[in-house]
């Protein structure tokens, strides 16, 4: 892979961290087409549907890092919870 395709990789993922509690989940982000506004660990302030959560909440909220990525239109792909 080369330096411009690495860069390009990097430009299209970030790394977030998230705590939501439960409560705050339900009031704030079941809305249809409801955005997360946050900062990425790389200091980037960036949005994103909060329906991607869903799959991560449990009884505590949504707690953790998370690793999202992006197509070249800034489109959501995939996001996963890394360790």
């Amino acid at each position: 892979m080369s330096e411009e395709s690495d860069n390009y990789a990097a430009m299209n993922e970030i790394i977030v961290d998230i705590r939501i509690s439960p409560d705050e989940y339900v009031k704030q982000y079941r809305a249809p087409s409801c955005m997360v506004s946050t900062y990425a660990r790389d200091g980037r302030s960036v949005r994103f549907p909060a329906d991607i959560l869903q799959p991560f909440l449990l009884h505590n909220g949504i707690v953790g890092s998370f690793k999202i990525s992006f197509d070249a239109a800034g489109k959501f792909k995939t996001i996963i919870r890394i360790v």
